[in-house]
C-alpha cells in the first residue's frame, strides 16, 4: 500500500516460469499499458467536457445535452479498460485480515481458490456483457436523451474490459500453478 507519490517506475510481478504463459502475459501487459494511456486521456477529456458544460450553462446560458452521455461513456471505458492493468499489479482492494493468520500453504490454497472463483465470476460477467453488447447492436438501442448515442458503445467497452480482466486472472492463475516455488528461484 502506498501513502505517497510513487517516484519510481511501476513494476509488475516477476514473469511466469512457463514460456507460453510468459509470452501471453507480456502481450496482455502491452495491451493493458496502451489502454491505461487511453484511459488517462479519456479521464482528462471527461474533466474538460464537464467543465465546458458548467461554463457553457452558467456563464453563457447555453446548456448542452450531450455531456452527460459522453462523460458516462468515457468513465465506463476508463473503469473497465483499467481493470486488467490493476489486476496485473494485484492492486484491487482485498481483505487481508486472515492472510497473516494462516500458514503459508493454506494461504496459497486460499489465494488459488479466490483466483479461480474470481475468474469464474468475471467469465460470467464477460459473457453477459457481450450479450448486452449484441442485443444493443442488433436492436439499435440508444439512450433516452435527445442526444441518443448508441448503447453498444459503453457495452462494448464493458465487454472488452471484462474479457481482458478474465484473461488476466486466468493467466495469473495458470502462472501460479506452473511456477516453481520461491525457494528454487532464490537458489
Amino acid at each position: 500500500m502506498s501513502h505517497g507519490v510513487e517516484l519510481g517506475p511501476v513494476r509488475g510481478p516477476r514473469p511466469p516460469d512457463n514460456a507460453a504463459i510468459a509470452a501471453a502475459t507480456a502481450m496482455l501487459d502491452k495491451v493493458n499499458r496502451g489502454l491505461q494511456l487511453l484511459s488517462m486521456i479519456a479521464l482528462v477529456l471527461t474533466a474538460f467536457v464537464l467543465t465546458y458544460s458548467v461554463v457553457s450553462r452558467y456563464f453563457f446560458h447555453a446548456p448542452t445535452d450531450w455531456q452527460d452521455e459522453a462523460s458516462v461513456f468515457m468513465l465506463v471505458g476508463v473503469t473497465f479498460f483499467s481493470t486488467a492493468y490493476v489486476q496485473y499489479h494485484r492492486g484491487h482492494i482485498g481483505i487481508e485480515a486472515v492472510a497473516g493468520l494462516l500458514p503459508r500453504r493454506v494461504n496459497a490454497v486460499r489465494l488459488f481458490v479466490v483466483d479461480v472463483v474470481s475468474a469464474l465470476f468475471c467469465a460470467f460477467f464477460t459473457w453477459k456483457s457481450w450479450a448486452l453488447f449484441h442485443e444493443a447492436w442488433v436492436d439499435g438501442q440508444t439512450t433516452s436523451s435527445t442526444f441518443a448515442p448508441p448503447l453498444w458503445i459503453p457495452y462494448s467497452m464493458m465487454a472488452a474490459g471484462m474479457t481482458l480482466l478474465t484473461l488476466q486472472i486466468v493467466l495469473q492463475t495458470l502462472a501460479r500453478m506452473t511456477n516453481k516455488p520461491e525457494s528454487e528461484h532464490a537458489a
